[in-house]
């Protein structure tokens, strides 16, 4: 059972705080996860908002949590958690003296400090932190992504947080390790003997990380026309998504070993640079299209500029130089304003090495594994099968569907956030990124964004669509093709 705990959320006030953060702790309540004596301190930067709070809560979670979650009940039991308070985090004024006097009741409890903030305030945030003494040897601090906007840069901003936190105390919070099928994965690779030894370049073919968001720029316009979707999605959630699927067996589940095997698949990965770059990268940039029915607008229309070279889209062809994975493409993809919002891993493996069936029972496709983490959570599995309403022999794709969604459909509701952030307040680091990984990351990322300064536009795409035709082209070279969500068997 989990102990108090006190969480600071600085940023309390911001969209990811409304949105995700509230939302995940009320969550945790209601499934008896925050124990009584807990409290949740939302940072603000201006008084009225302090005042307002509460209620700025309150519409939150009536906005963004799932249907049914929310009651007045668990809403008013929820609301005596909370304690927001002003603090401004670049500057040591007397307002971090009230936020001290307030953690001193609880000095004994674990403290998680969530930045919630811009990466580039995180070391000031650390620094007053430290300069007020609020940092106890039973403290965390958890940072967003990305951290930095290349490798130099990212190890600057790990190396100020370093000076004030040892690194067991930083939590580097990637949610998309905290989702359940994404921790499933790991479950099914080393729990079940059929995958795990038909788990190498031997039995598969290629594999496939995609993430399709239907969204376009919402409210990150500065951040993301600096960042694009290499440094935003592919540097840290795609990396980590292949790490998991990649990776050796971890001699314990725990945060070292996770940690050691994600690294060496980093370590292996080959580089891209130069020309290489070319051949095995297309970035693209969305342009007006039809997206369920509606004329949405283009990049640069959202952006409000005439001219912008960053990339929207993102398709690599990766191959990791080891002896479980020679000569295995793994294709990583991601992009705004698709035709649905998905993100799954897809595993082809390869065909039959003899058809002992004519051409008249059809053709036998390869088998081929889904895991698919969002929208909704499940597992499938295609195989061959004969037709059994028909007497002559023909064969055809059948899937076997493991709806993970459905079979917990109980009032329990997977929440990333949820779990990340209880991790943190109970010292669990496993599903949390180590500096080393961030730096290898980063090694590996910015020969590309240094090759695209150099050269060349984003290819242009249609919203609504899978993204720039150089992308199945890229695929077609190895006569693959992608596998898009809800149009494969």
């Amino acid at each position: 059972m989990l102990n108090p705990f006190d969480i600071v959320i600085f940023g309390g006030g911001g969209d990811l705080a409304l949105r995700k953060l509230l939302p995940a702790l009320y969550r945790a309540y209601q499934e008896g996860n925050l124990p009584e004596g807990t409290r949740i301190l939302p940072t603000v930067r201006e008084q009225n908002k302090q005042q307002e709070f509460i209620e700025t809560t309150h519409s939150a979670l009536q906005t963004h949590l799932g249907k049914g979650e929310y009651n007045k009940k668990d809403w008013s039991a929820f609301s005596q958690f909370l304690v927001p308070v002003v603090v401004n985090v670049t500057e040591e004024d007397e307002y971090w003296d009230t936020l001290k006097n307030i953690l001193a009741d609880g000095e004994e409890k674990s403290r998680v400090f969530y930045l919630s903030l811009p990466p580039a305030v995180y070391g000031r945030c650390c620094e007053l932190l430290s300069v007020k003494g609020l940092i106890t040897e039973h403290s965390r601090v958890v940072v967003e992504k990305p951290i930095g906007y290349c490798g130099k840069s990212a190890e600057e901003i790990n190396a100020k947080i370093g000076e004030f936190f040892a690194e067991e105390q930083v939590f580097r919070i990637d949610h998309y390790l905290g989702k359940e099928t994404v921790q499933n994965l790991m479950a099914l690779r080393f729990s079940n003997a059929l995958f795990e030894n038909l788990w190498d370049a031997k039995t598969i073919d290629n594999i496939q990380i995609s993430i399709s968001e239907t969204v376009g720029l919402e409210s990150r316009a500065g951040f993301y026309d600096k960042a694009g979707a290499l440094r935003d999605m592919v540097q840290n959630h795609l990396l980590q998504l292949l790490c998991l699927v990649a990776m050796e067996s971890p001699h314990k589940l725990n945060a070292n070993s996770i940690r050691a095997e994600k690294l060496k698949v980093l370590e292996a990965l080959r580089p891209l640079v130069g020309e290489q770059v070319d051949d095995n990268v297309v970035r693209g940039q969305y342009v007006p299209g039809d997206l369920e029915g509606k004329l949405v607008p283009g990049y640069l229309e959202e952006l409000g500029e005439g001219s912008s070279k960053t990339e929207t889209f993102v398709a690599i062809r990766a191959h990791i130089d080891n002896w479980r994975w020679s000569g295995v493409p793994f294709y990583l993809r991601t992009g705004k304003r698709m035709k649905k919002r998905c993100a799954e891993i897809v595993v082809e493996y390869k065909p039959v090495s003899h058809n002992v069936y004519g051409d008249a029972a059809g053709p036998i496709q390869p088998n081929r594994l889904v895991i698919r983490l969002q929208p909704e959570e499940s597992i499938q599995l295609t195989l061959m099968s004969k037709r059994l309403d028909n007497l002559e022999m023909q064969l055809e794709p059948v899937t076997l569907n493991i709806s993970l969604s459905e079979k917990y459909n109980n009032g329990y509701h997977s929440d990333a956030y949820k779990r990340l952030m209880l991790d943190a307040a109970a010292n669990n680091p496993a599903l949390f990124i180590h500096r080393d990984e961030v730096r290898q990351a980063w090694q590996w990322i910015d020969p590309i964004v240094e090759r695209w300064q150099d050269k060349g536009a984003p290819s242009l795409y249609r919203a609504g669509s899978w993204g720039p035709e150089d992308a199945d082209e890229l695929l077609e070279e190895n006569k693959h093709v992608w596998f898009n969500a809800g149009e494969h068997a």
